[in-house]
């Protein structure tokens, strides 16, 4: 056990996780030159698209040092806040943490944040430098404040390049040094904290944990503590590049375990695996439980394939634990469920590793966040829908939550930056500056006004250099309204959304108009109308395409043609009542893009 070390990579968005650990496993000769390529961990399509980490990844390296051989298990952490549940399990299974700050930025919002993560779990840190080797680097500005922030000696802080593999050799000598080998009694009953798990449609359910007592071997008969649940250990082993079976894994290192289990609903995240023989008293203390932010109605497209994108969503959750679902049903859409995310990236990322991994179409609701509602009978009710607002009368008042955000940024975009977030109904709390030319700002800010195109602002009036970070803080007073969307009078209850009074005239106006472009023209008028309640607030037509019936009279006299363009008012008159208005699926995508 002495000669294990456990760390994980904790840094900003593209501060170079990744690219550190490649160059580890190159070092280790974990991945061999034919199977090395960029960023080797993460390995989902979509990561290697968009160029982040969306997963925590977890391999076993080999590292010799005088003489000694070392067993270091490495986690690699998303950057993104929507992923930040993925960096606090990540924390929980390590000792020691690598912290990457880029040495052209500086540090970062969620430098900060990641950093606050790994002291709450006592873990050593050990500060990094990366990008030495880039024109615009600043090695010695930057150590200075990385020491002020951990206040650590300037000479503890290394420096390296991931991309060109300089000084990362030291930094593997420093983890075999500085991070503390893992605790825990190799003797006692077995008690082991599942991090992550993942579904084989071939091998079932595949469960990833950390030992924190105890030894586990193959054909050994375990339980999950939460679940109750008894399973044979078919396989046990260590995540190298690829899985490496073992007979045994023992105390203090990360494994994996493959027991046949066939349903995702059998395994929780944070759960124990103890022995089934002689259990443990009690369970690890796990992470908290994960609270979502964003709430929207997930539908499949064709109304038959709700138990597909049932099982889909379970096998996807024991992959991504800070997803959560519950069932619903729209008047609009048939059944559903409604999910819970962490941020607008997550619910782009879930939908999209739907559609790729499981193959379903799925339409998604108008993101919101989740309200408190006071009535006057003085219950207090959770509303993540609009459709689930009681009656007008029937409400007192409604609260929501509020978050508190920590934006750092150069000091020349300190005007813009206060501008968006007033705008954004937010309160200044605090400023200070770090250095001469960077700026800290503490606002509070509702949740609701952040979802969706804050961060694409942010960036955008930073010219990318503003970090952004929060946490919810609590919920307070608010003036909202229910915003419908009604066509031909009828409501749309999936364009729904709940909305503060003073953004709902310019919503609804903005909602009518991309509505009118996207939707098909009839052979009858359609009107679009946004109202809140009985007040129509903003309307846009969809003209008529109008049918030439009079195509086939030549000549003759005007009254045939008359009569016929009569005829065709009729009709139209009555399609008019009786005509359903089909609303394509384009439509409720570029809408939600509003």
């Amino acid at each position: 056990m002495k000669n294990i070390r456990n760390f994980c990579i904790i840094a900003h968005i593209d501060h170079g996780k990744s690219t550190l650990a490649d160059r580890m496993l190159e070092i280790t000769n974990t991945v061999t030159t034919r199977e090395m390529e960029a960023q080797v961990l993460d390995s989902m399509d979509l990561e290697k698209e968009k160029g982040i980490t969306i997963k925590s990844h977890a391999v076993q390296m080999n590292y010799k040092k005088d003489g000694q051989e070392y067993v270091l298990n490495l986690l690699d952490t998303p950057g993104h806040v929507d992923f930040s549940y993925e960096v606090s399990r990540s924390i929980a299974s390590s000792e020691g943490a690598l912290l990457v700050v880029d040495a052209t930025q500086g540090i970062q919002a969620q430098t900060i944040s990641n950093l606050y993560l790994a002291l709450e779990h006592d873990l050593t840190i050990i500060p990094v430098l990366n990008k030495i080797d880039m024109e615009a680097a600043e090695p010695e500005v930057v150590r200075d404040s990385v020491c002020e922030l951990i206040g650590c000696d300037p000479d503890e802080v290394l420096m390296c390049s991931a991309k060109t593999g300089v000084g990362v050799k030291e930094i593997l000598d420093a983890i075999v040094e500085r991070i503390p080998a893992p605790v825990g009694d190799p003797d006692a009953p077995l008690q082991a904290l599942i991090f992550d798990s993942v579904f084989n449609p071939f091998r079932g359910v595949i469960a990833y944990y950390k030992i924190e007592a105890g030894a586990i071997r193959k054909g050994q008969k375990v339980k999950f503590f939460n679940t109750g649940m008894e399973y044979t250990a078919d396989e046990v082993g260590v995540m190298g590049f690829k899985l490496q079976p073992k007979n045994e894994i023992s105390c203090g290192n990360v494994g994996y375990i493959i027991s046949g289990i066939k349903s995702a609903v059998e395994v929780k995240v944070g759960d124990t695996i103890t022995s089934a023989d002689e259990p443990c008293e009690q369970a690890i203390a796990g992470f908290e439980e994960v609270k979502p932010m964003v709430f929207a109605g997930v539908y499949p497209v064709e109304t038959d394939e709700y138990d597909q994108l049932k099982v889909s969503l379970e096998k996807l959750q024991l992959n991504d634990a800070s997803l959560v679902f519950e069932p619903e049903s729209s008047l609009a859409l048939g059944f559903g469920f409604r999910c819970g995310f962490l941020g607008l990236l997550h619910l782009e990322i879930v939908q999209e590793r739907l559609f790729r991994e499981f193959n379903m179409d799925c339409i998604t609701t108008v993101p919101n966040v989740s309200y408190k509602v006071y009535t006057t009978d003085g219950e207090i009710l959770d509303v993540h829908n609009p459709s689930g607002l009681p009656e007008v009368t029937m409400i007192d008042h409604i609260e929501e939550p509020y978050i508190r955000a920590q934006i750092i940024s150069k000091a020349d975009f300190f005007g813009p930056i206060m501008k968006l977030c007033l705008d954004k109904r937010g309160t200044l709390v605090s400023q200070h500056y770090i250095t001469t030319d960077r700026v800290e700002l503490n606002f509070d800010i509702p949740l609701s006004e952040i979802v969706f195109d804050f961060y694409d602002k942010l960036k955008s009036i930073s010219k990318g250099y503003a970090s952004f970070d929060y946490h919810v803080t609590d919920y307070r007073n608010a003036a909202l309204v229910k915003l419908d969307i009604l066509l031909n009078g009828e409501q749309v209850d999936a364009l729904s959304s709940l909305i503060h009074r003073d953004h709902a005239y310019d919503f609804g106006r903005r909602m009518c108009e991309k509505l009118k472009e996207l939707i098909p023209r009839q052979q009858f008028d359609i009107a679009i109308q946004a109202a809140i309640g009985a007040k129509i607030i903003a309307r846009e037509t969809v003209r008529q395409v109008r049918k030439d019936v009079t195509a086939k009279c030549y000549g003759g006299d005007i009254s045939r043609k008359r009569k016929l363009l009569e005829k065709q008012k009729k009709g139209k008159k009555r399609m008019r009542q009786v005509g359903q208005v089909e609303v394509p699926q384009s439509a409720f995508m570029a809408v939600l893009k509003l």
